[in-house]
């Protein structure tokens, strides 16, 4: 994972490149071992074509994904399942962004559009009604969803990767610049661009080249999207793909929530992450703002969550999200965290969720 920042005048394949060499050379292996590549952009096309030109053209097979926030879970799942098909025994995924200014979402070109009927469809704006949906179930408080925000801020300034490195206090969070209530500006997500890779290898080749002592097992890896709802033409439903992704992943590993000593989950904003936190079955319905309030998901909690700083603080390059969860699970489980290092940590699970809507959930296990 590169260090997420403002890149200068560059492509996303050039960001994508200095990520996939560094992925290979943690891997000790050149394009020329490489046997699949799958890249993903959600604003670039051909990205794969475009990144073999950087790093090597080999003749392999190659795709281009896009698949929203989910694009670089999506590319890793490729990757992943190349091998599992029995056509690879190495692959690479890579997440590339260069980001758009401006906000994300807004009205449809054609057809109907959401505008003037919930409000808005930009992304803050979504994010803002689905939290005032969960406080008006539940009574989560505008404190509770920034105090995510004082989290996931505080948890940056142990990781030199993110964009950001900033305490913000609950009272600074609080009095920020609202964007759409409850989500202030230090409570939505940094645009911001970046790159994340992964080598995919079997187990059987990952052996053979003595790799074990640093191997990260994929345990599960499940893929939803949203099925049809009354709501869905006119208010996205930023819950239920992320709740059949986890719940699969959960069965596909023979594993529960009480299982996983961490996990990465997509705060686009704020409110997001409590969302979140029940979607994922970490707690009970309209227990999120209570698993906040007590430090449950704080570091050295029952169980932390984005002790990278997330989105929040680390970023969100679209693309490079999805792998760069992967990539802070895969340090804790190695043991190369550094001072956010969950102790004795054996499983991890990752989470993005694109609206379209697509949610992707892995489950990771430390190597016997």
């Amino acid at each position: 994972m590169l260090k997420f920042s403002k890149a200068a005048g560059v492509g996303p394949e050039v960001l994508g490149a200095e990520a996939a060499l560094n992925a290979m050379d943690e891997a000790q292996v050149s394009i020329k071992d490489i046997q699949a590549l799958y890249a993903g952009s959600a604003f670039s096309g051909g990205i794969a074509q475009r990144l073999q030109k950087m790093i090597g053209q080999t003749g392999i097979p190659s795709a281009s994904v896009s698949n929203a926030c989910a694009t670089g879970a999506t590319a890793f799942r490729e990757a992943m399942f190349n091998i599992l098909a029995g056509d690879s025994e190495i692959t690479l995924a890579v997440g590339c962004e260069v980001m758009p200014r401006g906000l994300l979402g807004g009205a449809a070109d054609n057809g109907v559009s959401a505008e003037g009927l919930i409000g808005s469809a930009s992304m803050p704006a979504v994010f803002a009604e689905s939290g005032q949906e969960h406080a008006a179930k539940y009574g989560t408080t505008f404190a509770q969803f920034a105090k995510v925000s004082v989290k996931n801020h505080h948890h940056s300034t142990f990781n030199p990767k993110a964009i950001y490195q900033k305490e913000t206090p609950l009272e600074e969070v609080m009095g920020a610049e609202m964007i759409a209530y409850p989500n202030t500006k230090l409570m939505c997500s940094v645009n911001v661009d970046g790159a994340a890779a992964a080598v995919v290898m079997s187990e059987r080749e990952a052996k053979r080249r003595g790799l074990m002592n640093r191997a990260v097992k994929v345990r599960a890896s499940a893929l939803a999207s949203d099925a049809f709802q009354r709501r869905n033409p006119t208010m996205w439903d930023v819950n239920t793909a992320t709740r059949m992704a986890a719940d699969w992943a959960y069965e596909k590993a023979g594993l529960g929530p009480d299982d996983v000593d961490l996990v990465e989950l997509h705060d686009c904003f704020a409110t997001a992450e409590l969302l979140h936190y029940e979607n994922l079955r970490l707690c009970g319905p309209g227990e999120a703002g209570r698993m906040i309030d007590t430090g449950e998901t704080a570091i050295g909690g029952r169980i932390p969550v984005n002790l990278s700083g997330g989105l929040l603080s680390k970023g969100h390059p679209i693309a490079a999200t999805g792998i760069a969860n992967l990539y802070e699970l895969s340090c804790h489980l190695r043991g190369v965290a550094g001072v956010r290092q969950v102790p004795g940590a054996r499983i991890g699970l990752a989470h993005v969720v694109g609206l379209g809507t697509v949610s992707a959930v892995h489950i990771l296990e430390k190597a016997n």
